[in-house]
Order: C-alpha cells, then sequence, then structure tokens
C-alpha cells in the first residue's frame, strides 16, 4: 500500500488556482515535513529519508542578524559538507527534485530561542526590512529554492503583529506569487495569536503552518496530552476554529503533527503532578515510542495518545490512529493538508505517521 501511494504522488498533477495573489500550485493536499539541518551529524542525510509522501519540505534554520540580514545557520552543514554527492544538504534536496518532481523545497527563517531573537527589532525598521527581503530572496536564489517559511516565535504584543504582517508583505515583493512559496510557522495558542491580524497577514501567505502541538510540557504544572485534535482549553480543533474565525482561508491553514513524544516522569495519565521528565530535554523521537515494555494508548475522543513506563513515565504522542483522525478533520474541514516536525523522527512501513496522513487525506 505504502509504496504504491508514493508511486500515485509522483504522477499526481497539481491541482488548485495558481493565478489569485497568494496563491500557487500545490498537490490536493498539503503533506510537508520540517528538515532540522542538526540531524545531519546523526547519518540522516537527505537521501536517507521517504520523501515520496511530502509536497514540501522546510528546510530549518535560517537566522537572521540585529541588522536584518538572512543568514544560514551551520555553513558546514548547510553547504560545505559531502552529502550525497554534492556540499551541504540544501544541494542535497534540491538535487532530489529531479526524482520527487512535484516536492517543494522551502527555506524556514527563525525557530526557537535565538533563532526568533532578532526579528521584532528586524521587522520594526524600514532599512533592516529591505535587508531582510534582499537576502531572503539572495538565498533562494543561489541555492535555487522554492520560497521561505517564516518561522517567527513569536510577536509578542499587538505592536510586534502590526511589523509581522509588514515583513510578510515585503517579503511577498521580493518573492512574487505563483512562482515563490511563502508560509509561515504560527503557535496555536490564542495567547499567541491574537497579537496578529491574521486576516490581513494571510494575504501574503501561501500557508499557514499551526503548531498544534505542546499543549502539555514541562513549563506545565500538571501533565497533558501535548498534541490533542479535541479537548479543551486548547485542542487543534480549537485552535483551527479560532484561526478561520479570524477570515483566514482554510486552504491556506495547515495543521501542524509533533513527530516525537513530550515524557512526564512519575504520572500514569493527564492531569497528573509529575516529577520529571525522561528522554533528551524531555522528549522522545517518535520512532522510538512506544517506550520498551510500555503500553500504548489511545483517546479516540480526545484524538491524542500515549504510552506508561521504561521509564519515560507518562509519554504523550501522535500514533498512526490519530493522524488518520487529524487527516480526515483536514478534509472534512476543507484545510490545506499537515505537516510534520520533524521528518527524522518518523517510523518506517505502518507505524509511518507521515505515510498514514498522506494515504489519508488522499484515499480516493
Amino acid at each position: 500500500m505504502f509504496s504504491a501511494a508514493r508511486d500515485i504522488f509522483r504522477r499526481r498533477p497539481a491541482v488548485g488556482p495558481a493565478t489569485a495573489a497568494g496563491s500557487y500550485e500545490v498537490p490536493l493536499y498539503t503533506n510537508a515535513a520540517y528538515y532540522p539541518n542538526w540531524r545531519v551529524y546523526r547519518k540522516q542525510p537527505p537521501s536517507s529519508l521517504r520523501l515520496g509522501f511530502i509536497s514540501h519540505v522546510f528546510y530549518a534554520f535560517a537566522w537572521v542578524k540585529e541588522d536584518g540580514t538572512v543568514y544560514l545557520s551551520d555553513e558546514w552543514a548547510d553547504t560545505q559538507m559531502p552529502v550525497d554527492g554534492t556540499e551541504g544538504c540544501l544541494r542535497a534536496f534540491v538535487q532530489l527534485k529531479q526524482q520527487y518532481c512535484k516536492m517543494k523545497v522551502i527555506l524556514s527563517i527563525g525557530g526557537g530561542g535565538k533563532g526568533s531573537e532578532n526579528f521584532a527589532g528586524v521587522a520594526c525598521s524600514r532599512s533592516s526590512l529591505d535587508t531582510f527581503a534582499r537576502t531572503a530572496r539572495a538565498l533562494v536564489d543561489q541555492y535555487g529554492l522554492d520560497g521561505i517559511d517564516v518561522d517567527w516565535e513569536h510577536p509578542a504584543d499587538p505592536k510586534q503583529g502590526k511589523d509581522y504582517v509588514r515583513l510578510l508583505a515585503k517579503l511577498r515583493e521580493v518573492l512574487p506569487a505563483p512562482q515563490y512559496v511563502l508560509a509561515t510557522c504560527l503557535p496555536a495558542g490564542q495567547w499567541a495569536l491574537r497579537n496578529i491580524d491574521l486576516s490581513a497577514a494571510q494575504k501574503h501567505l501561501d500557508m499557514i503552518n499551526l503548531m498544534a502541538y505542546d499543549f502539555a510540557g514541562p513549563w506545565g504544572s500538571e501533565t497533558g496530552h501535548q498534541a490533542q485534535l479535541y479537548g479543551t482549553p486548547t485542542s487543534g480543533y480549537s485552535a483551527v476554529d479560532y484561526v478561520l474565525m479570524q477570515g483566514v482561508s482554510p486552504r491556506k491553514l495547515i495543521l501542524g503533527v509533533p513527530v516525537y513524544g513530550r515524557s512526564f516522569l512519575g504520572s500514569t495519565g493527564p492531569g497528573q503532578r509529575y516529577t520529571g521528565t525522561g528522554g533528551e530535554d524531555g522528549v522522545f523521537d517518535y520512532s522510538d515510542l512506544p517506550r520498551p515494555g510500555a503500553q500504548e494508548m489511545l483517546d479516540p475522543q480526545a484524538g491524542a495518545a500515549a504510552c506508561v513506563g521504561a521509564d519515560g513515565g507518562f509519554v504523550t504522542y501522535d500514533i498512526p490512529a490519530t493522524v488518520k483522525q487529524k487527516a480526515e478533520f483536514v478534509t472534512s474541514s476543507k484545510l490545506g493538508g499537515l505537516f510534520y516536525w520533524h521528518i527524522c523522527s518518523d517510523a518506517r512501513g505502518p507505524r509511518s505517521l507521515i505515510e498514514t496522513g498522506y494515504n489519508t487525506l488522499h484515499e480516493m
């Protein structure tokens, strides 16, 4: 089933409008994934990935200097390291477009921590904005990329929200549709989204990647499902509902799926106190789940899954059954598709979240 779906993707013609501002030709549904450049050091170069189910690769990350200059965060990994018969992971992805002719390669700018720390200062300065747009476009042209993803995490107040929209507008000027893709990645919480005029922002964008995960983590006092589709006060459903109520076109909205689990030691389910976290900084790659000897559980009402034991404690994550629910929610709500953070953490075969998402989105 999985190899057949891959062949269908390679042959499937793109559909959708390509003439309206901020739109471009896309597969029937987007099934996108982020690639963090540091994973090449774990022997996961582009050639090792199963890309036949991927419509867009978001290459993470480029960063931005105080003066607005966009630069690659790891020049060795990105452009110099011998990878897949070429120099650097960026070129390695671009050369794979000969094999996966519908796949787009997008440079993602920002990310958490250092990656986003200069956005606010750059976005409020006309000269810095000009530099930002010019240098972002230069990287796209230099490496033969298909566009830019703005991953500013995140505008902290309404003033920064307005500057964020100005930044998107400036990028759209230098990356016109439909030739280039302009995307953004945003938190799913209203605490962040309320600072942005989403209706104004979406006019400049082709895709809004909604990070419908990290609803629970070590910053909270109790455990919870980190990426539940349904439930209160936070869920994928409630986040999508809020964004659509702000006037965003459903087809531009891409629902995020975590390809990792969050760990809570000393607990066995949601709504409990916990004693610490397991894994690497509280996270396990999905490919390492369930933990050996742990019991995997599905909560279909919440659209969430978890395992307990050996010894990640309570680990909350997505499984094929919950990704199928999310993909069916996408198609019934007429959203644009799914994206995954990140492709290197996925499993192979029937447990693959990315393959499950693709196959469900494109069920005939």
